[in-house]
């Protein structure tokens, strides 16, 4: 892990070098011997990786604010920040759970510049890596990030600007179809999985090794008939073999008194996210490599400071109709804080937070209204400023459930049944009375993956993204896309809007 911490801070330190004019310039021979050596490798990896890590202004998958996460988390309706009636909070998280969003959201705009600085940075790797004929595995590392964010954006975006040569003007980039984009994604995991890594932890921890990329393929095969409108489940199931060849299992749901939230389960959302479960993590040290803000800005301000010692931000709340649908015997529901007697540490002080809201935007909710989040209880160092919870992108448990559902869908319940029962077993839950369904499948990935970045995917590839929710109105199938950004719009005059926007 230090290893990867030197790294991302070595990349930052590059770029940052760039601007001076005095530095000394390396020829291009210097420069190939450079980076064919595993150390040069590892710098030019580590500039696409240090986009990764939450931090301000909406860079990052997971961790921070304002950006993809909270763009693809507050559209649906495991949570939302709501403007408060004490005039806290600006009212773009409220629009994205009440899908308000428009063409000029800022969050929107975030989660695009982002995604396309990072296939930036992606390309000029790939450039770099095969220019000094480096490691194939390292070459294969950089286009597997880069399929990574090109996913993304069709996932949240649909037909999108594409540009593998960073030789090129935005004015001229060209839109490409989301089949397109879908079919490039497939073809360069396929050519470049098998070609990674299979270490796992290590230098390797927070890096696509190959079963992360077999992780990252079976999503692209899990959603093929959203992008594409022919599904792709035996081929989903088959990409979750491989991974399961990686040695993974579910790590341990036992009482653990020492927990805060009184289980073991709670290490996957922790520090280091333990490797026996989890495939891809974003490695994460509060005020050095991105922050954990989760939890920290979902407690009210003076109760953050009686649980933790400083301040919350009074923010992110998880509406009533979620929470209902929890047993009380889950284990997982102990990450909804919220009543006079609530999960986790009750020290003097602590708030009382009611699980109703009844208005989000005007005039919005009061100070305590909706059950706040700990399922990532902070991680030292820690302050106001987040955390250093690692944040799971991929995990075991997900893979089980993408297997399940694909099950399912071909006619198999029977063998979906002992993967679905293993995760409620671990939840303190019973199995299944009788083989899944579909609904038992949806049910099961809300509970176990709640506030990870999947619920939007899940809610589309089920049909339930468009209805009505909690205080979210039904909508039409053009919400299923995010407007392109204007500001892109304005930039290229090749891009075509979205329909409906």
């Amino acid at each position: 892990m230090k290893k990867i911490l030197t790294l991302a801070l070595f990349a930052t330190l590059i770029m940052q070098s760039c601007t001076n004019v005095d530095e000394v310039v390396y020829d291009k021979y210097a420069a190939t011997d450079f980076y064919s050596t595993s150390q040069g490798a590892d710098v030019a990896l580590a500039n696409v990786y240090s986009q990764i890590p939450g931090n301000w202004n909406g860079v990052g998958y997971a961790g921070a604010d304002n950006g993809w996460y909270d763009v693809n988390s507050m559209s649906t309706d495991e949570q939302v920040i709501p403007h408060r009636n004490t005039g806290d909070w600006e009212l773009t998280f409220a629009q994205m759970y009440l899908r308000q969003w428009l063409p000029d959201h800022s969050q929107i705009n975030n989660t695009w510049n982002w995604l396309y600085k990072s296939v930036f940075n992606a390309n000029l790797a790939v450039d770099l890596l095969e220019k000094s004929e480096a490691d194939p595995a390292k070459i294969a590392e950089a286009k597997v990030m880069r399929a990574f964010f090109y996913y993304l954006l069709m996932d949240d975006f649909g037909n999108v600007p594409f540009f593998t040569d960073n030789n090129i003007t935005v004015d001229k980039m060209q839109q490409k179809s989301r089949k397109e984009i879908f079919d490039f994604v497939l073809s360069e995991l396929k050519d470049n999985i098998d070609k990674l890594s299979s270490t796992k932890g290590g230098t390797y921890y927070g890096r696509f090794n190959k079963w992360a990329g077999y992780a990252l393929l079976a999503k692209v095969y899990l959603n093929a008939e959203v992008y594409t409108g022919t599904s792709m489940w035996s081929e989903c199931i088959a990409a979750c073999d491989v991974v399961s060849q990686g040695g993974y299992t579910l790590h341990s749901g036992a009482v653990d008194t020492s927990n805060p939230l009184g289980s073991k389960y709670f290490e996957l959302f922790g520090d280091v996210c333990p490797d026996d479960e989890t495939i891809l993590a974003i490695y994460t040290k509060a005020e050095i490599v991105g922050r954990n803000i989760f939890t920290v800005r979902s407690l009210g301000g003076a109760d953050g400071t009686a649980l933790l010692g400083y301040g919350g931000w009074n923010g992110s709340v998880i509406p009533r109709d979620y929470v209902d649908k929890f047993s009380d015997n889950d284990i997982r529901k102990h990450q909804f804080r919220y009543g006079s007697n609530p999960y986790g540490p009750q020290p003097a002080g602590f708030f009382t937070y009611s699980l109703d809201i009844t208005n989000l935007d005007n005039p919005g909710a009061a100070p305590n209204d909706g059950a706040r989040s700990q399922k990532f209880w902070p991680a030292a160092p820690a302050s106001s400023s987040g955390a250093s919870n690692d944040f799971p992108i991929y995990r075991y448990a997900d893979i089980m459930l993408m297997k399940a559902e694909c099950l399912v869908r071909t006619g198999d319940a029977t063998s979906a049944k002992p993967l679905v029962d293993a995760i409620r077993v671990r939840a303190g839950l019973t199995g299944l009375a009788t083989n899944p369904t579909l609904t038992d499948i949806y049910n099961e990935r809300g509970f176990e993956l709640s506030w990870e970045g999947h619920r939007r995917q899940d809610m589309i590839r089920f049909g339930t993204f468009t209805l009505a929710h909690g205080l979210a109105p039904a909508v039409d199938d053009h919400y299923k896309l995010f407007p392109i950004p204007t500001a892109a719009l304005n930039t290229n005059t090749n891009l075509k809007q979205n329909p409906g926007y």
